[in-house]
């Protein structure tokens, strides 16, 4: 009984240990941006999956794809993903999984909706999802902590979410050629204070 006891509290040590290592670890797996640029590329979705583990860059850009293809969410730990110039009109509320996602382009596929799951890719610091039909942004983008920038460069927006502000890290967000009036791009600065905002010049428009 006494020896249970004086093992005890080497046993706590011992499992908030591992837990921390496996912890650092878990974290270690991301890359930084010059090894995620330097990482070997998937240009072929199939070929992908046949190694859905090691996949950590994923580019299929103008490979005429008429929807995301949900095979996509089976590898767990990608990193990047280029989707750009394809029709893609909706993402699927799924993307959440992709935990480890840091670098996601979506640019040129006509895009009309972005799912509140967006706001799940908590290691996201590179998002783009410019030349599309945006008409507004969900709250839940503003759960990206990590994000760096952030490009809604020619969109249809119509509203701003307050919760930008939550965008710690943002560096930069490109939102030229949208028609935004003067006060919304006051508003919009005030939000994010400690990013440098793109815009073009105001419009004479109340919405």
């Amino acid at each position: 009984m006494e020896k249970n006891a004086a093992v005890a509290p080497y046993k706590t040590v011992f499992l908030t240990l591992f837990f921390f290592f496996a912890l650092s670890l878990a974290k270690a797996q991301l890359l930084d941006s010059v090894a995620l640029a330097a990482a070997p590329t998937y240009t072929n979705l199939q070929e992908a999956l046949k190694e859905p583990d090691q996949v950590l860059k994923l580019v299929l850009r103008k490979q005429h794809l008429k929807a995301f293809p949900n095979e996509i969410l089976r590898l767990k730990k990608l990193q990047y993903l280029d989707i750009s110039k394809n029709s893609i009109s909706e993402l699927p509320d799924s993307i959440g999984v992709l935990k480890d996602l840091q670098y996601f382009a979506c640019s040129k596929t006509g895009l009309k909706t972005l799912p509140k799951e967006i706001g799940k890719l908590e290691n996201l610091s590179y998002l783009n999802l410019n030349q599309n039909d945006l008409q507004y942004l969900p709250p839940q983008i503003g759960n990206l902590e990590k994000l760096q920038i952030l490009d809604l460069w020619s969109n249809s927006f119509e509203e701003y979410p307050n919760t930008l502000s939550g965008l710690k890290s943002l560096r930069v967000i490109d939102l030229r050629n949208i028609l935004i009036s003067e006060e919304t791009q006051t508003n919009l600065k005030g939000q994010m204070p400690h990013a440098i905002v793109h815009m073009s010049p105001s419009c004479k428009c109340k919405w």
